[in-house]
């Protein structure tokens, strides 16, 4: 079984009872990223992978209608937002402030994003970091 809940309960059981996972995969942007010579000189794929926890006294849905949970369009502007026009260094500290930026929503009790960028070396698919991060109850 692959459930990101029950992942997200090994750290805390509450996570998986008291929240609904919600999930964004291989989301692809151009991002000015890099710390080699050829990295900077033109922006390169990222693709971002988002998991969320929302508390569901928060986030109910018990009606069919997109203001009783957290809109995917957040997420995803939460990630251009992030990335911005500037240059960034390092996959970290970009994984960080995306982390960082989604626990602001009341909403949003714990966030695990993963960035990979898949045009760096020839002999891989993709380099990557991933970074969990949970908020206080």
């Amino acid at each position: 079984m692959n459930s990101i809940l029950l992942a997200f309960g090994a750290i805390d059981p509450r996570l998986a009872t008291d929240c609904r996972a919600l999930s964004l995969r291989q989301h692809e942007v151009m991002v000015r990223i890099g710390v080699h010579d050829f990295e900077r000189t033109a922006p390169q794929r990222i693709w971002f992978d988002v998991d969320l926890c929302v508390k569901l006294e928060l986030a109910p849905a018990t009606q069919d209608d997109i203001s009783e949970t957290v809109d995917y369009d957040f997420v995803r502007k939460t990630i251009f937002e992030c990335v911005g026009e500037r240059h960034h260094e390092l996959q970290e500290t970009l994984c960080d402030g995306i982390c960082d930026a989604l626990l602001q929503r009341q909403e949003i009790h714990a966030v695990r994003v993963s960035t990979r960028k898949p045009d760096v070396y020839p002999d891989c698919t993709s380099v990557g970091v991933e970074r969990v991060t949970i908020k206080p109850w």
